[in-house]
């Protein structure tokens, strides 16, 4: 059984990828309803991979990008403290560092919201009985990461102000009162003002595809969000890393 694309009954004629780009930021509702008649995917999702991997690409590409990548890589909180032999080889590694950034925006990248898409057409189309194509679906995904590349604008000078590979963003940073080490502390760090944005934004593409109202939509993410956020927070306390 094929999907009947989902028709928009206000105008909405075709925009320019910069047009959908700031539209998204500034206007999403509107954009959304452009994005989901004119379906397009292509343009969109090079932009926000080539800017994030240039971005990314770019910050470490520095010592200053190479020296945070390295300080993150061997103090993780899920592996522990870096052996004397796991340090030196990191060490080696760390000048190419800026590669590996680059390939995980231009690879790893659509292939998440590739897996996005998925799981969002399985829950609106196949339980709730949502009647958009995929194609549409993807594309509303695609376009509300725009959120994402404007977050990574703001992120990597940050970090390279900063010497870090930690989000400028979360609400760890914004409450330094707080011990990160603590369980609040890690929570607050998984709390991310531009995931919450994006997650905003998503809820209204959402909700234009599917016409449907964009507060439960976006309460659901929050609450997938904020279980996620626990979830790991709790883990990264157990395991008493930083």
């Amino acid at each position: 059984m094929t999907n009947t694309p989902v028709a928009v009954t206000a105008e909405a004629p075709p925009r320019s990828l910069l047009g959908r780009f700031f539209g998204i930021i500034i206007s999403p509702q509107a954009t959304f309803r452009s994005v989901v008649a004119h379906p397009r995917v292509f343009g969109m999702l090079a932009l926000i991979c080539v800017g994030m991997a240039v971005l990314v690409g770019g910050f470490l590409y520095t010592k200053t990008g190479q020296l945070a990548w390295l300080d993150a890589a061997t103090t993780s909180s899920f592996r522990g403290p870096a052996t004397p032999e796991q340090l030196a080889a990191m060490e080696k590694i760390a000048p190419y560092a800026w590669m590996f950034g680059v390939g995980q925006m231009v690879v790893i990248v659509p292939v998440i919201l590739l897996i996005t898409a998925g799981i969002l057409f399985a829950i609106f189309n196949a339980a709730l009985g949502g009647n958009s194509t995929f194609k549409q679906l993807f594309a509303v995904v695609v376009h509300s990461s725009a959120i994402s590349l404007l977050g990574q604008c703001f992120t990597m000078p940050m970090n390279y102000l900063r010497g870090t590979m930690s989000s400028s963003t979360n609400l760890a940073v914004l409450l330094p009162m707080v011990d990160e080490t603590s369980f609040l502390g890690r929570l607050l760090s998984m709390v991310d003002l531009f995931i919450i944005w994006w997650l905003v934004v998503l809820a209204i593409g959402l909700g234009v595809l599917y016409r449907r109202r964009t507060q439960p939509i976006a309460v659901s993410l929050m609450a997938v969000y904020a279980v996620i956020a626990v979830v790991v927070a709790i883990v990264r306390s157990r395991m008493g890393g930083a």
